[in-house]
């Protein structure tokens, strides 16, 4: 019996342990800088592609690091907010795409991602998505009528957060979830995953509140974030959304889907930028 209790005990202090760690790391849980590396290997010259590099200021002061590719007559920007590993140079598959949809693009690094200044927080991506749009809307002088949104994964959350302050041409939440409670409730349901959570970013509540069209692409073979944390997105959002469904997992389905996913970002533009000048 005192075997028995002890075992216990033991375990109660492992489980205390385990609950302890995960409350006070799990920024480092979520926050990914160095996978697969924060060194920046590659730009857009490397695909062929001509780009300005970028430095933002942040409202608080960091230096955050970016690119402004342009495309020829561009239809309108693509503010770019990328997944929760790597940075910048990890993207120039989807930045090629956008080029060839005719639109420019303006990709940044978060704080503590890539060349960018800090520490990775919650609020702090959201002053550097901040700062992102006042760049291209202050100093590049571009209508936020002629910006679209794009967040894959933890960016759809921080895209997210500005379309609920700004009001852009277009939204695309690319395989994003719900809330960082929600999906740790899912990925954890040994633990009390919701009650211990610091980190929100509440992407449905986001983009419900958001006063543009939108698009929402998953698929149901993502192993990372469920389908129906897509499906629960577009279910949140206001009309006119649209919903694109995928093939493939969570960092390659829009690859795998290749013409299906360019065909359906054309559309979704199409119509998100209908009637607007040519962007600068």
């Amino acid at each position: 019996m005192k075997g028995f209790a002890h075992l216990l005990f033991l375990g109660a202090v492992s489980y205390g342990a385990l609950l302890v760690g995960i409350y006070f790391y799990q920024d480092r849980l979520l926050f990914q800088p160095n996978i697969p590396s924060r060194k920046v290997t590659s730009s857009p010259a490397s695909i062929g592609l001509k780009f300005d590099p970028v430095t933002l200021i942040a409202s608080d002061g960091v230096r955050l690091d970016g690119w402004f590719i342009p495309a020829h007559d561009a239809r309108g920007v693509v503010l770019f907010c990328h997944g929760n590993a790597g940075n910048i140079s990890h993207r120039l598959e989807s930045i090629k795409i956008f080029h060839d949809l005719g639109m420019n693009t303006f990709i940044f690094d978060y704080r503590g991602y890539g060349l960018s200044e800090g520490k990775p927080t919650e609020q702090g991506t959201y002053l550097d998505v901040e700062a992102a749009w006042q760049y291209l809307t202050d100093q590049k002088g571009v209508p936020a009528e002629q910006i679209v949104l794009f967040g894959r994964s933890l960016g759809a959350a921080v895209a997210a957060h500005l379309a609920t302050v700004e009001k852009p041409a277009g939204f695309i939440v690319e395989s994003g979830f719900t809330s960082v409670p929600d999906i740790a409730a899912q990925l954890y349901p040994f633990l009390p995953a919701r009650w211990m959570s610091r980190l929100y970013y509440p992407t449905k509540e986001g983009v419900r509140s958001a006063a543009c069209p939108v698009l929402v692409v998953h698929s149901p073979d993502d192993e990372i974030i469920p389908f129906s944390h897509g499906q629960q997105i577009f279910e949140a959002a206001r009309e006119p959304k649209q919903f694109l469904k995928l093939r493939g997992g969570h960092n390659e389905g829009f690859l795998i889907s290749g013409e299906h996913y360019f065909d359906g970002l054309d559309t979704f533009l199409a119509g998100a930028l209908s009637k607007r000048s040519p962007s600068p």
